[in-house]
């Protein structure tokens, strides 16, 4: 390599382009990226290398999968149009929110002008500050009928806890509480049950509805099954204003609830109606890639009230989440124990007692 020419390890580059390194060993894997090798076996990214990787995060933010991303960066234009196309829908809709306030502050500024204070809330609403909270309820069993209250609803909100926390209790709870709300149990059915009531044609809807975003997810690397199927169905189900899941991953292997999280993400940019996931899984609440979109409600296992925790390392309740969110194997681990006698045989060590 050549001395002149800086380049980056993978955990530089993943900072320069605002994503993570396991992103870009992801895009490496599908070939949108090459980036060189050192002597020692290290991953070295050429200026040639950053500048790819940028148009392919670029192009990924769209909302292009992964297939998608490298037919637009081999010259194919047609998914590139369509994500485009999203794009500009999105930025119109900012751009009306922004004349909105606009003409909030020109009413504003004549009232004061004409010697006309503003009224009660006024300001509140302009500046995208709720003057009450998004949602308040009272906390049904396990606690003691406490006051819960959230501030706002943001796109995706996830519901964790371990075993016992309450966090299906909240989740219905919050169901009942958000107007138009509609909660999806295990079962994968909306309530009300908005499906066909014959099995034919309660399947040939699920599959109608769950087409769009299917191939997507294909190209993403995830498994086709009926689980995934019934979970799309549910979120392009018409009609809710917000939908609460219960165990979100639910049947899904771990490469499908990768490419569910990026398309969940995708999806809260569009401007989506709000979601309430049930999870425990790393692969979906990925700490590390928890944005501005995206909240976490904590159920504490001592069954003190829910409380929102912020993604960063040493906020109250982070370790907590991190503990609930224990990798693939472990939860296997966890579901499957050794039978008595089993670890004394494997280890040569009595079990515990």
């Amino acid at each position: 390599m050549s001395s002149s020419i800086r380049f980056l390890n993978a955990s530089e580059a993943a900072k320069r382009l605002g994503v993570s390194a396991k992103a870009l060993r992801l895009y490496e894997q599908h070939g949108l990226v090459t980036p060189s090798r050192t002597m020692a076996g290290y991953r070295a990214y050429s200026p040639e290398d950053v500048a790819r990787a940028a148009e392919v995060v670029a192009l990924r933010q769209l909302g292009l999968s992964l297939a998608q991303t490298g037919l637009a960066l081999d010259g194919d234009m047609r998914s590139l149009e369509t994500a485009l196309l999203h794009h500009e829908a999105a930025l119109n809709r900012d751009i009306q929110s922004i004349l909105e306030k606009l003409d909030k502050v020109r009413d504003l500024r004549a009232g004061i002008a004409s010697g006309k204070m503003p009224a009660q809330g006024d300001l509140n609403h302009l500046l995208d500050r709720a003057a009450a909270p998004a949602v308040a309820l009272t906390l049904p069993w396990p606690w003691g009928g406490e006051w819960f209250e959230l501030p706002d609803i943001r796109p995706i909100n996830y519901i964790i806890g371990s075993l016992g926390s309450g966090k299906t209790r909240l989740a219905w709870q919050l169901a009942q509480a958000i107007p138009g709300a509609a909660f999806v149990g295990l079962d994968r059915r909306l309530a009300p049950d908005d499906m066909p009531t014959r099995p034919a044609e309660a399947e040939a809807c699920m599959r109608e509805r769950a087409a769009s975003v299917l191939n997507w997810l294909l190209e993403e690397g995830a498994t086709n099954s009926d689980a995934l199927i019934a979970l799309l169905a549910c979120l392009s189900a018409k009609g809710p204003t917000a939908l609460v899941i219960d165990l979100v991953e639910q049947g899904l292997d771990q490469a499908t609830q990768e490419a569910l999280a990026t398309h969940l993400r995708h999806r809260a940019r569009e401007g989506a109606r709000p979601l309430f996931l049930i999870t425990r899984s790393s692969a979906l609440l990925d700490l590390a890639m928890v944005g501005s979109d995206e909240a976490i409600i904590l159920c504490p296992a001592n069954h003190s009230p829910p409380s929102r925790v912020a993604p960063l390392p040493g906020a109250m309740g982070y370790e907590a989440v991190a503990t609930c969110l224990a990798s693939p194997a472990v939860r296997a681990r966890i579901a499957h124990p050794p039978a008595p006698g089993a670890e004394a045989l494997a280890t040569g060590r009595p079990g515990p007692r």
